[in-house]
């Protein structure tokens, strides 16, 4: 059923839903944060637009420079937002992962690069906190990082291991009165030249096998890096993701006293594909937001919807998913997280790893429906609609431990898994 009616000095013709979407001056979708569960503005709310407006003023400069968002993170710092997920006792503000997850996704609409090297320093405050037990060395760490707001970078992917993060070559020297070293040839260390602190999984020991993994934290004092791959890449240029040698010495009380195997599938997997999909989610909300504001600007110009419009209409449909996938799946790690026999289950496994695979999917077909929407102009990198920037920084997302990796590993899983014989199961 079609239906004409005017807005201002437009009158339209066209699909009742289509018109409701598209023309009616809705909030834009920027400005709509991933979890409704509080309508009132918050402190922390306040301090995140504070950094999102510095972000998107300069992230253009930091994609074209594929350089470090410098001006972003000293926002981060005077915003204290580093820290948020310390708890309180060690001089932080005890937020959760939703908490974090939010952060994450309105970064995401400002600048891609800034809102993922927010997430992955999180994934990797979230290990020490959640792991670190009574350890007093790396209680003192994390005083020190809300004290200093300190930037943690993430050593995982190494030689010729690549993306296999259950697998470490370089192994922990220990010497003599509780002494230890390591160097290993890491691949990949986004913006390791920025950051005051690394850390990395190793081998427990020379003689351990590579699957016997340790995570241990090194301050910028403790190590040195040298380049050996430098990054000019599609997307995310601003991670500035070069690869290094890493040589580090520190004390036995920097290892988190958990063996990585526990840390990896009670921690890091679920942090991580949370927060890099509220990352995407962010980049295709933002993408989806411009294709929006193009339409309407057609509209108000010649009172027609453009040839892209159902495309629009996709990308928003898309984006509804995607949020609703992470909500979803947000929700069922908060209500385990604290159970590692649930946690270890072959079912939370696959459904957290799933979510990965998904999340990505869906923010890249987000942000090409919504080029799709605004075509040339969104094409274009000269145009205030371009979507170039948002489609290059999210074609970073099925690759970043590659979907094919997951979905091969899950194979022998999903074989197992058992077909559902009702909808509400």
């Amino acid at each position: 059923m079609y239906h004409e009616f005017s807005r201002g000095e437009i009158t339209v013709r066209g699909s009742g839903t289509l018109i409701q979407i598209l023309a009616m001056e809705a909030e834009p979708i920027a400005e709509t944060p991933a979890s409704q569960a509080s309508q009132a503005p918050t402190d922390v709310q306040g301090r995140v637009e504070a950094v999102a407006s510095v972000a998107a003023r300069h992230a253009l400069a930091v994609d074209n420079g594929a350089r470090f968002p410098s001006e972003a993170l000293k926002a981060l710092k005077v915003q204290r937002l580093l820290s948020i997920q310390v708890p309180v006792a060690l001089g932080g503000e005890s937020l959760g992962l939703g908490d974090l997850s939010d952060v994450c996704y309105r970064l995401g609409q400002a600048c891609a690069s800034t809102a993922m090297v927010f997430a992955m320093h999180q994934i990797k405050v979230a290990c020490l906190v959640r792991h670190m037990g009574d350890n007093a060395t790396l209680q003192s760490m994390l005083r020190r990082l809300g004290a200093d707001q300190l930037l943690l970078a993430s050593s995982t992917t190494e030689g010729q291991g690549g993306g296999n993060i259950r697998s470490s070559e370089a192994p922990i020297v220990y010497g003599a009165d509780g002494a230890i070293s390591l160097e290993r040839r890491a691949s990949v260390i986004s913006y390791g030249a920025y950051a005051d602190g690394i850390v990395t999984t190793a081998r427990r020991a020379a003689d351990a096998a590579a699957s016997d993994q340790v995570l241990v934290a090194f301050l910028k004092e403790d190590y040195t890096l040298a380049r050996i791959q430098t990054w000019d890449a599609l997307g995310m240029r601003g991670t500035c993701s070069e690869g290094y040698t890493l040589k580090a010495s520190g004390r036995a009380g920097q290892i988190i006293p958990e063996p990585y195997e526990d840390i990896h599938a009670r921690t890091m997997v679920p942090f991580a594909h949370l927060l890099w999909g509220s990352v995407w989610a962010g980049v295709a909300a933002s993408a989806v937001a411009r294709a929006q504001a193009f339409i309407r600007n057609v509209l108000r110009l010649s009172g027609q919807l453009p040839p892209g419009a159902p495309q629009c209409t996709r990308a928003l449909a898309t984006l509804r998913t995607l949020r609703g996938t992470l909500s979803t799946a947000l929700r069922r790690y908060e209500q385990c997280m604290n159970d590692p026999q649930t946690l270890a289950t072959l079912d939370f496994q696959t459904m957290i790893n799933l979510t990965k695979v998904e999340a990505s999917e869906l923010a890249v077909g987000a942000v090409t429906n919504a080029m799709r929407a605004c075509g040339l102009a969104g094409y274009r990198n000269d145009s205030e609609f371009s979507i170039g920037r948002h489609l290059r920084d999210v074609l970073s997302a099925p690759i970043m431990i590659n979907n094919d990796r997951i979905l091969a590993n899950l194979t022998p899983s999903v074989l197992l898994s058992p077909i559902a014989s009702s909808l509400r199961d």
